[in-house]
């Protein structure tokens, strides 16, 4: 049984998007948020998958809606608040070509979308109406509804510099919604060379190209920390005029600040400066590479999530 949330609201711990199997034998992958309401779902889902040659040709009730509250109806058995709406889907050995392309889709990001309704699941190519779109649902009835979702990460993350707390802050954030590049100049880096998490890294000739290299994208995070002042320097003063989600330099005030100085006596904008976070991270004292990861990481997903710091 696949479970997807397909809408949340309020402090549901299930967001869209979150997927769970669980499967005949047994075992579980994935979330829908947790608790007794995962819990109860899940024992929902085998009670049903015990009985499957009975449903095989559809679930009578493939939407269930949680409440997060006490003495309503559809309670989940949590008191969070808020609610989630959360699909029931039933695979068989017939649906193993649809879990492969969505496999695919996830790995490539080619823009493929997952379509599912009461009646199929199938993976198509991305469409003018939903490529732009994370998730969309609809629901035509108490049984009928239609959900899209693009696959793939849904963020990017751009790191530029591939020392030690580009390595930390790459292995955290594949763990999360954020495809991960990694952009430096010194082939032979150890630090380049152990870093199995990245999805992508580009080893470039030199910082002076790296504007041909990183295009303005509402969805890309953009992190700077380079060997130093100078490779700051080149790499800032080409992507400063250009938009991202978020644009953070690693360094300390006194630097930042003479960085800072130097491109205004260049003629760039204090507006343009102004959008660059640094000292990048929330300010939690962070001295090793793990813990500056952390707090890059927390301001990335502070920006992400329209949370007020």
């Amino acid at each position: 049984m696949l479970l997807v949330v397909a809408t949340s609201s309020g402090s549901s711990p299930g967001r869209p998007g979150y997927k769970m199997a669980v499967a005949e034998n047994g075992e579980l992958i994935g979330s829908i948020g947790g608790g007794v309401m995962e819990v109860n779902l899940v024992e929902q889902s085998r009670a049903i998958l015990s009985q499957q040659p009975a449903v095989a040709g559809g679930l009578s009730q493939p939407i269930s809606e949680q409440v997060h509250r006490k003495n309503v109806a559809n309670s989940s058995g949590m008191i969070c608040s808020g609610k989630q709406t959360v699909l029931f889907k039933l695979l068989t050995d017939k649906n193993l070509d649809t879990v492969l392309a969505a496999t695919t889709g996830v790995k490539t990001r080619d823009g493929s979308v997952l379509h599912i309704t009461a009646d199929t699941i199938k993976v198509e190519p991305a469409k003018a109406r939903t490529q732009n779109l994370d998730i969309a649902f609809e629901r035509s009835s108490d049984t009928g509804f239609e959900y899209r979702e693009r696959l793939g990460a849904k963020n990017e993350l751009l790191i530029i510099g591939g020392g030690h707390c580009s390595l930390a802050l790459s292995e955290m954030m594949t763990k999360m919604d954020f495809h991960v590049s990694l952009f430096d100049d010194r082939p032979q880096l150890n630090t380049i060379q152990k870093n199995e998490y990245a999805d992508e890294i580009a080893v470039v000739d030199s910082y002076e190209n790296i504007g041909e290299l990183v295009e303005p994208n509402e969805r890309a995070y953009v992190v700077v920390m380079t060997l130093g002042y100078n490779t700051d320097f080149v790499v800032i003063r080409q992507l400063i005029n250009k938009d991202f989600k978020y644009f953070g330099v690693l360094g300390s005030k006194a630097k930042m600040s003479t960085l800072f100085r130097e491109l205004i006596d260049e003629g760039f904008s204090k507006e343009r400066l102004d959008k660059i976070r640094t000292p990048v991270g929330l300010p939690i004292n962070s001295h090793s590479p793990e813990e500056i990861a952390v707090s890059i990481a927390a301001e990335i997903i502070a920006v992400k999530n329209k949370a007020k710091i």
